[in-house]
């Protein structure tokens, strides 16, 4: 049951959405509508006070991400970036999206202890003022280290790294008739929000047998935004993990009905424009797209791979292992691990890029978290 408070959130973005659809002529591009379900200030799903984060519904939160699950994936995750912290000699991180700051918390606590890397500067860029507030609680330990910012500076170095960020960016909506794309926004209709179409010239990327009532997204803010850090990056990598596909998989036919998904109360529903503001707003990712972007603006594409393979090449089992053997077996975190890499729950399903510029060739030639299992063919 909906609490008067989340009620009242959403109604109030409901009329601000109305307003913005007005403003626009009666019609808001997809991405438009996302922006604000996700980001309005106070009323936006993460410009809010509710709780997103967490293991389980009772909770109250409405999803759990790999950091939350275990430890041992920011430790995992760790010592990729030590390794490219090393051969790009900076001792820069740069998290985008820091949720909980759990990530966070792992990665400096490994960075700084097993690691040995004496970081300088843990940069976090969230839009989300009050998941900033509880990412400042959780790092206060870390002082001065942990800083956040509100924007990219015109220039950085060092490793950049963001767990389910690009799925959270604003995506265009496409919908193929038979004969015609349009392009899919929102509308008011007798007072509720209610889909648009309107012939559009945005096509999918891949020439492909698309079926009539076909709907896709196109990633141009996410493109856009990893293009951006490429360019302002002066000597670095980067590591981006999320659900996605490369291109060829991503718009293939059988595809028909997208990847656009909410999660709330940890169960999934496809229907965006019901309990705005309440519930997350996710796509998967075209990896190829990021891939080609990046390189577009100047990275080099270290490798791309599963998220299992990605965490078991970063010694995701020597962490396990070392951690049962200082005490009692601790089955919780056996499971937290199996469900990270197991090819039925997270493992396969999401997936990491790396890229880099101006590091060592023996570094962009040889990145640990991607030894075994490398995908960056398939993009």
């Amino acid at each position: 049951m909906q609490s008067n408070e989340a009620v009242s959130v959403s109604a109030a973005l409901t009329r601000l959405l109305h307003q913005a659809i007005a403003r626009n002529g009666g019609w808001l591009p997809f991405d438009r509508f996302m922006a604000m379900a996700l980001y309005a200030p106070g009323l936006g799903y993460y410009a809010h006070g509710s709780r997103k984060f967490g293991g389980m519904p009772q909770s109250g939160s409405d999803f759990v991400t790999a950091p939350e699950l275990s430890p041992l994936f920011g430790r995992a995750l760790a010592r990729q970036v030590a390794q490219a912290l090393r051969a790009c000699e900076s001792l820069d991180v740069w998290e985008f999206g820091a949720g909980s700051g759990a990530l966070a918390e792992h990665l400096l606590d490994a960075l700084t202890g097993l690691e040995g890397i004496p970081v300088r500067r843990y940069s976090i860029v969230d839009l989300s003022g009050s998941l900033r507030e509880r990412q400042r609680e959780r790092l206060k330990r870390f002082g001065d280290t942990a800083q956040w910012v509100s924007e990219l500076p015109e220039t950085l170095q060092g490793v950049v790294v963001g767990n389910e960020v690009l799925d959270a960016m604003p995506v265009q909506l496409l919908y193929f008739d038979g004969h015609h794309w349009h392009e899919r926004g929102v509308v008011t209709h007798e007072g509720r929000l209610a889909w648009g179409d309107r012939p559009t010239e945005l096509r999918p990327p891949v020439a492909a047998a698309f079926v009539p009532g076909t709907v896709t997204e196109l990633h141009a803010q996410a493109q856009a935004f990893v293009a951006t850090v490429a360019d302002r990056m002066t000597r670095g990598a980067a590591f981006f993990i999320d659900y996605g596909f490369p291109e060829t998989e991503y718009y293939h036919p059988q595809r028909h009905g997208g990847t656009l998904m909410c999660h709330r109360a940890h169960q999934a529903d496809g229907d965006p424009l019901a309990d705005v503001g309440l519930k997350d707003i996710t796509a998967h990712v075209n990896f190829t797209g990021v891939a080609l972007a990046a390189q577009n603006a100047g990275f080099s594409v270290l490798g791309y791979t599963s998220q299992a393979h990605f965490l078991l090449n970063c010694g995701m089992l020597d962490l396990l292992e070392t951690r049962q053997g200082q005490g009692p077996v601790d089955v919780r975190a056996t499971a937290a691990v199996q469900k990270l890499v197991h090819e039925h729950e997270m493992g396969e399903l999401f997936k990491v890029i790396g890229l880099a510029k101006g590091c060592t060739p023996d570094f962009t030639a040889n990145p640990m978290g991607f030894a075994q299992g490398d995908r960056t063919h398939r993009l």
